[in-house]
């Protein structure tokens, strides 16, 4: 018996050790995705200015920020942190931001499709996990790690 304990483990740890290679390639998917989502709805914002104002004064309550400065920063993060997660470059400050606006988004509505919902908990589960693991190892951000570390 503990010899067919020890072999089933022994494959486990060859399998685990395997896909724990792919984890990059994942972060990297994760990334893309992510940032792709919320680019895509910063140029949303930024192509009618007007109607995102209007959401922010009439649909989206965040708190604690007048309705200007909450679009403005919105729209910020979504155009900025995306670009920055998928380079990997200051990954942890970018998905964290994108975690917040992620959470301040959901909050802020009153009613939201169990869909949509669904959406913004894969997201955030993501962003999570950047935050967590890094960015891996493609990213911009272990370049300058392992640059930076050399020089000092």
């Amino acid at each position: 018996m503990n010899t067919l304990l020890q072999n089933v483990y022994s494959y486990h740890r060859v399998l685990q050790d395997s896909l724990s290679r792919l984890l990059p390639l994942f972060l990297l998917i994760g990334r893309v995705y992510v940032a792709w989502v919320f680019f895509k709805s910063g140029l949303t914002k930024i192509d009618d200015w007007g109607t995102t104002l209007f959401l922010f004064e009439e649909e989206y309550s965040v708190p604690w920020l007048s309705p200007e400065i909450a679009a403005f920063l919105a729209t910020f993060g979504e155009l900025v942190l995306p670009v920055l997660l998928i380079i990997g470059l200051f990954s942890l400050v970018s998905a964290a931001g994108l975690f917040i606006i992620n959470v301040v988004a959901v909050i802020s509505l009153e009613t939201i499709a169990p869909a949509a919902e669904l959406y913004h908990v894969v997201w955030g589960m993501i962003l999570a996990a950047v935050v967590m693991c890094g960015p891996g190892f493609l990213a911009a951000d272990r370049f300058l790690s392992s640059r930076f570390r050399s020089t000092s």
